[in-house]
């Protein structure tokens, strides 16, 4: 299992504003225009964020496949935002509104554009198995016995984490419940060992995750609003790339992605294959989807 996240903001590191410098597209200062005129593409993706580095191999395919040279960078969310408002970086696919990502947009939105959201239903969750005999949080606690009174958590001091102990165990109830919290990694061993003996489990999840093409589970309603409103995944751009690239901007501004054609291709790429060489693997998925995948530069 690799690449899952705490789903928290992280601090600019010394490494990562280095990086940025290093992976500027032409002269300093210059907005990455000589990259766009030479159909130079560089892509800012987030470290440990699934969903973005999926969508940006896809991408990466896509615009390889007409004409583009494109090379991914990783960083940080914030030297990411930073990057593409300094025109060190060209596109970032894994920005999240209205929440997550808000302080940086608010920073740096007037250096930067947004070219929309193409998926519109990423949100924290609570996931049981799909035949466990509950179908709400308000349900969980009167049948806790049912999931051996454990609720399985991720790291402790993940977003997801904070938000089930100070908002989901009191607003339901829930103190009673065993909340497990060890590592991302751990939680999905007890999930898909849970899964193997056929065994009731609760689990802290978010979406989009690859854990909803690999396992047959549901989320808990929340009707109290205890993990916050669904977010959208939005692409942004350079100002200079994006004037001077009207075609690859295009595209992306009608770039839409439901979460299961996405949990799909995260699936293959993140629990399918113990690799990080994913370009055969995206070749491999692309070729099964070539008709949605056709759709995005018609």
């Amino acid at each position: 299992m690799k690449n899952t996240r705490t789903l928290k903001g992280i601090a600019v590191s010394a490494a990562a504003l280095l990086a940025l410098t290093a992976c500027s597209g032409g002269d300093e200062g210059d907005g990455g225009g000589d990259a766009a005129e030479s159909k130079d593409v560089t892509i800012a993706v987030f470290n440990g964020w699934d969903e973005g580095i999926a969508a940006s191999e896809l991408w990466k395919n896509i615009l390889e496949g007409e004409g583009y040279d494109v090379t991914l960078e990783y960083a940080d969310a914030a030297p990411v935002f930073q990057g593409l408002s300094d025109g060190d970086y060209d596109v970032t696919l894994d920005g999240w509104l209205p929440l997550t990502h808000a302080e940086y947009v608010d920073e740096y939105g007037d250096e930067i554009v947004d070219y929309g959201a193409w998926n519109d239903e990423a949100k924290l969750t609570i996931a049981v198995n799909s035949d466990a005999p509950v179908d709400s949080l308000e349900e969980l606690a009167d049948n806790a016995d049912v999931f051996n009174n454990r609720l399985v958590g991720i790291e402790p001091g993940a977003g997801l984490t904070t938000a089930t102990e100070d908002s989901v165990i009191p607003s339901y109830g829930l103190e009673d419940m065993e909340f497990l919290t060890s590592s991302t990694p751990a939680m999905l061993s007890e999930l898909d060992t849970a899964t193997e003996n056929g065994e009731n489990i609760a689990v802290t999840l978010w979406r989009p995750h690859w854990a909803y093409d690999a396992y047959d589970i549901k989320d808990l309603e929340d009707p109290e609003g205890a993990l916050g409103d669904a977010e959208e995944i939005h692409a942004f751009g350079s100002t200079a790339f994006s004037e001077a690239n009207p075609e690859v901007v295009g595209w992306l501004e009608d770039f839409e992605m439901d979460s299961e054609t996405l949990h799909s291709l995260e699936n293959v790429m993140f629990n399918e294959n113990d690799t990080d060489d994913y370009a055969p693997i995206v070749e491999d998925w692309i070729a099964e989807n070539q008709d949605y995948v056709d759709g995005l530069t018609s």
